[in-house]
């Protein structure tokens, strides 16, 4: 990241997938705020390449569904020369940082990370930083609600539709919606599964999140189950069988109300 004419944040990463991704931006942004904007290429995690995608604005990658709801623009270059400080950067960097690595006999990204924070940055923005002449920092500090929410923002988000028998799939696998839940969960509903950067997922409807347990195999079809799941606290309305003394009380009040009435004419 290079905002005016600094080497602001740098990580090293296995790929350029959604998790490396949201993980680097992450870190950026409690460092630094939020950005007013992105300037990007046109790579598979930051747009989708799609015609049919291309020609629907609402179309979002993950990682442009994150930036929108943290109001972060997205920019995208055209070309590689659209981007030409940042061209040369990466030169000087594919030069300089590589062989400060193998001086160092650094091999393994742990390692090269703790190196790229904590010395080559450093040395790297003293030699060749330039100041800008605008002094004003464009970037914006987290809302309260932002900061609670970050990891659940920038992660994998997928919509899924609760089955008849409370449960829902995602990838390989199928969790079951608990009885003790805070809301109401009715058949149909969508809820988002978040699928975390450490491996965890969690289930949410309507900004709660649920209890589930995944289930070994896929729950064989079932003919009849309850139309929703109460919040834990809330019982069901009680309807009293037929044979039940009240019924049958009031049955009996009936017919005597109806002996009465044919007695008086």
């Amino acid at each position: 990241m290079m905002p005016q004419a600094t080497l602001s944040h740098a990580l090293f990463d296995y790929d350029e997938g959604v998790k490396s991704v949201c993980g680097f931006w992450e870190a950026y942004i409690v460092k630094n705020g939020k950005p007013l904007a992105i300037y990007l290429d046109k790579f598979s995690t930051y747009r989708m390449n799609l015609p049919a995608a291309r020609e629907n604005a609402d179309t979002l990658t993950q990682f442009g569904r994150a930036m929108r709801e943290l109001h972060i623009e997205i920019i995208h270059a055209n070309t590689p020369q659209a981007k030409g400080r940042v061209e040369r950067l990466f030169q000087a960097l594919q030069d300089r940082l590589i062989k400060e690595l193998r001086l160092n006999n650094i091999s393994d990204i742990e390692t090269a990370n703790q190196f790229l924070t904590k010395k080559f940055i450093p040395a790297f923005n003293a030699k060749f930083a330039v100041e800008s002449r605008v002094k004003a920092n464009r970037h914006r500090p987290l809302t309260q609600r932002e900061i609670n929410n970050l990891s659940a923002i920038l992660c994998r988000q997928e919509e899924r539709t609760v089955r008849s028998d409370f449960t829902i799939s995602y990838l390989t696998h199928w969790y079951q919606l608990t009885a003790e839940q805070l809301i109401t969960i009715c058949k149909k509903d969508k809820v988002i599964v978040e699928e975390r950067r450490d491996g965890t997922i969690r289930i949410r409807l309507r900004g709660k999140y649920l209890n589930w347990k995944v289930l070994p195999t896929r729950p064989p079809p079932v003919s009849k189950q309850p139309l929703w799941i109460l919040p834990a606290g809330q019982r069901p309305i009680y309807k009293p069988p037929a044979n039940h003394p009240w019924r049958l009380q009031m049955h009996a009040s009936a017919l005597q109300a109806q002996l009465t009435h044919h007695r008086t004419f």
